[in-house]
């Protein structure tokens, strides 16, 4: 049995963040006024703190995972579901709050673009530190010198400092050297995004050489098709835990919901969400209604689907809409590993009003209050298919209030093309496209 290089057990990895209470938009006077008082306060009491509302968010939560040497283990996830901090905790950049990682031989990191570069340095003298970083000697970096150039592609500006490199520059000369200078375990983020198509294949087929050659490799992307091409065992996170560990084509299906969402379609169609009353907005319920007005996930092809979402705000806000997300599950997306985006809607209407009228508080609710915004889908639209739908409280900048994974299905059983020819249309859309004949 192969050497066991990483070894993770109980791994858990918390942050404390702060939120300033019911305070959304202030001026400069304000700004200085509050610190004068918070000043102020100190003095008299040492202990006084800020009022702040303290939240400790798990990144990563009791996770334990064994690789062997000369694995490829993909990871996936949504955003947010601990990759990176996953990596970051292997790379020991930051330290696990609970539990252990054990690892065994060197390791090289490609996490984000530039991590590991001195921007004042140039590009050969990068390389050379980064050599000396993973302790090799000036001999073993200059005999790896040429074919890390010839793969970065950055002949001519080697003596140009990487301040001034483009971010596929960074990521050509980052991953260049993190893949010839011989670590015994390679961790891959979702940096190779950055680079073009032809860059992503060669750095493949870099990690793939990588691990024949004995050597192990850690990969984090949302490109499905890479993760199956390239790793034999693939890791899925769910909200800082593993959810699923096989092989890559089982976690991949079941992660584009062709195993657990199909379920969710037999579920009810009035979602109520329980109230929480530190946030300022919030979404109380989202119902989907068929044609004839009843509650239903599933819906014809040819009949519209009308979604309606009741929601509070708490507070006034100057701007603020509602933002309709859909992914197809089941198809293969390069930036949303679980399912192909589709289409968002961020109330386009209301958007061609304040157009028109130049007053946005015409438009927009503002108030505190309660309401409620009806979303309808035209028909025919989508494919037949599964869809997941997620719903924002959105200001522009920043969302006040989320719902995901709702799922609903879309059947095909009058379209054209499925009467004449009694097979599916092709593609995610079936949008009505208009044909004019003439004779010549």
């Amino acid at each position: 049995m192969s050497d066991i290089v990483i070894k993770a057990e109980n791994l858990s990895k918390s942050y404390i963040i702060g939120h300033l209470s019911n305070e959304r938009y202030v001026a400069l006077r304000d700004i200085l006024t509050n610190k004068t008082r918070e000043w102020w306060s100190r003095i008299r009491n040492p202990h006084f703190h800020t009022h702040r509302n303290i939240e400790e968010i798990w990144a990563l939560k009791d996770i334990s995972f064994e690789v062997k040497q000369g694995e490829r283990i993909g990871i996936i996830g949504r955003n947010g579901a601990g990759k990176s901090t996953l990596l970051k905790v292997l790379s020991r950049i930051t330290e696990p709050t609970t539990g252990r990682v054990k690892i065994k031989g060197r390791v090289a990191s490609l996490l984000e673009v530039g991590t590991g570069f001195h921007p004042e340095l140039t590009g050969r003298e990068n390389i050379y530190l980064n050599g000396a970083i993973l302790g090799m000697t000036r001999e073993d970096v200059k005999r790896k010198f040429d074919g890390i150039v010839a793969f970065a592609e950055i002949e001519k500006f080697l003596d140009t400092p990487v301040k001034r490199y483009s971010s596929g520059m960074y990521v050509r000369l980052a991953f260049a050297v993190a893949a010839h200078l011989e670590p015994e375990i390679l961790l891959v983020d979702e940096v190779l995004a950055v680079g073009d198509a032809q860059f992503q294949k060669k750095c493949l087929g870099k990690m793939d050489e990588v691990a024949k050659e004995g050597r192990t490799v850690l990969f984090v992307s949302h490109a499905m098709k890479a993760i199956e091409m390239l790793c034999n065992r693939v890791i899925l996170l769910e909200e800082g835990k593993i959810a699923r560990e096989d092989n890559p084509s089982e976690v991949v299906r079941y992660y584009l919901g062709e195993g657990k969402n199909q379920e969710s379609i037999n579920n009810d169609a009035d979602f109520q969400f329980p109230d929480d009353p530190n946030k300022p907005a919030h979404i109380n319920r989202l119902r989907i209604f068929n044609n004839r007005g009843e509650l239903s996930t599933k819906h014809d092809i040819m009949n519209p689907v009308r979604i309606i979402v009741d929601f509070e705000l708490r507070i006034n806000y100057p701007t603020l809409f509602v933002e309709c997300v859909f992914h197809r599950v089941g198809g293969f997306s390069e930036n949303y590993g679980h399912g192909s985006f589709l289409t968002t809607s961020a109330d386009w209407i209301n958007y061609q009003k304040q157009k028109e009228n130049k007053n946005m508080i015409k438009v927009f609710p503002m108030e505190r209050g309660k309401y409620s915004t009806t979303i309808n889908l035209l028909a025919p639209f989508f494919n037949a298919g599964i869809y997941e739908m997620e719903i924002y409280l959105t200001t522009g900048p920043s969302r006040q209030d989320t719902c995901k994974s709702i799922f609903f299905q879309i059947i095909d059983t009058g379209s054209f093309v499925s009467i004449v020819r009694s097979a599916q249309r092709s593609g995610f859309l079936a949008y009505p496209i208009e044909w004019i004949i003439k004779k010549a």
